[in-house]
């Protein structure tokens, strides 16, 4: 089989040859620190893996000076210090303007102050415009990707599910809080990240070459909410927003780079095809027994993730990997159904146990 068949029929919750394995992506600096800067693509073929490539989405576009409208003026300046970037926003709309700061460095880029920083912030949202995918981007990378894998993506805004957005620019814990205090503030907030969401997939997603659409985000996991609030505050928003992908024709994968085993049911009733990241606690989640989550999702959901990508494949010796691999293996992929990928993306991992990694994991044939 090819890669993508086989990550295909995993997806569709069949057996293929033998086990797909990958990594959610290979970013940028573990690309040039250690691959001298190869392609993505070709990265995956010389390390064994089946691809995993994603392509470029509008997650920042709003952000970019050149995402002005009429009523949407944006403004960026930069300054460089020890090594750092640090980028400041604003965004003038009839009514006010929003201004937010971020900064950035080689391997990644974080806020540094919010977006939204009073309830009455949101309003100004509504003068957002929406974006467009570069389809012909799309078309070029999945030309270039070919049989090696599958193509992914994600959708509008700073963060692709509502409340992971909304966790980006008012800040989790304020968003928390909120869940409490005003509950009606919180719901009209996400209603307008939904809005502009769904607008996008209408308009963006028909016909687009792609073979799997990331939404959620590691803010709805329960080990940073509870299930209560991710009942109320995430599963609505979410099953809309994966109905809408896939009635265009596109698969759903769930990202929950946190605890999940106590929203297992929820996450099942977001209607997604796929959940990731399935971590273990030495990287954040929960899931130290992977039959809590097969005994769920087996059969309904295809499960993806579940290696330590920050603990163990960096500095695991060759048996620790082959170990992992095979409890994994064991755990998540008997019946078919599981795509073995790492949790999350890393940044320093010396390449040759990236190849450790594949090779254990393609000896497992069904």
């Amino acid at each position: 089989m090819t890669s993508k068949e086989r990550m295909m029929l995993a997806l569709n919750l069949e057996k293929p040859d033998r086990l797909p394995v990958t990594t959610m992506d290979l970013m940028p600096y573990w690309r040039k620190t250690e691959m001298n800067n190869l392609g993505v693509v070709e990265c995956y073929k010389a390390l064994g893996l089946d691809a995993s490539y994603f392509a470029p989405n509008p997650c920042y576009w709003p952000y970019d000076a050149a995402f002005s409208s009429e009523d949407w003026k944006v403004n960026v300046s930069s300054a460089k210090k020890d090594g750092e970037i640090s980028l400041s926003y604003s965004f003038k709309t009839p009514k006010g303007t929003l201004t937010m700061k971020q900064a950035q460095n080689d391997i990644t880029t974080w806020v540094t102050e919010h977006l939204i920083k009073n309830e009455e912030d949101i309003e100004l949202l509504k003068y957002r415009p929406n974006a467009s995918f570069d389809k012909k981007l799309f078309e070029k990378m999945y030309d270039e990707l070919g049989d090696a894998g599958i193509l992914r993506t994600g959708g509008f805004g700073f963060q692709e599910g509502c409340w992971q957005d909304a966790c980006e620019m008012y800040g989790v814990e304020n968003m928390i809080m909120a869940t409490y205090d005003n509950p009606e503030w919180v719901h009209e907030f996400l209603g307008i990240l939904l809005d502009q969401k769904l607008e996008f997939i209408e308009n963006n997603f028909a016909g687009l070459k792609v073979d799997l659409v990331l939404t959620g985000g590691g803010a709805s996991s329960n080990t940073v909410i509870s299930p209560k609030i991710h009942e109320e505050f995430c599963l609505p928003y979410d099953l809309k927003m994966n109905k809408a992908i896939q009635k265009i024709g596109h698969k759903v994968v769930y990202h929950t780079c946190g605890g999940m085993t106590k929203i297992l049911d929820l996450i099942m009733k977001n209607a997604c095809d796929a959940s990731e990241s399935l971590s273990k606690n030495t990287i954040g989640g929960d899931v130290e027994d992977p039959s809590v989550v097969k005994n769920k999702f087996s059969g309904k959901v295809c499960m993806i993730g579940g290696f330590d990508q920050i603990q163990l494949l960096p500095n695991g010796t060759e048996e620790e990997i082959t170990k992992e691999v095979e409890r994994l293996f064991n755990g998540f992929g008997l019946d078919g159904g599981y795509i073995m990928m790492t949790s999350d993306h890393f940044f320093d991992c010396p390449r040759e146990k990236l190849e450790f990694y594949a090779k254990a994991a393609r000896s497992y044939a069904y």
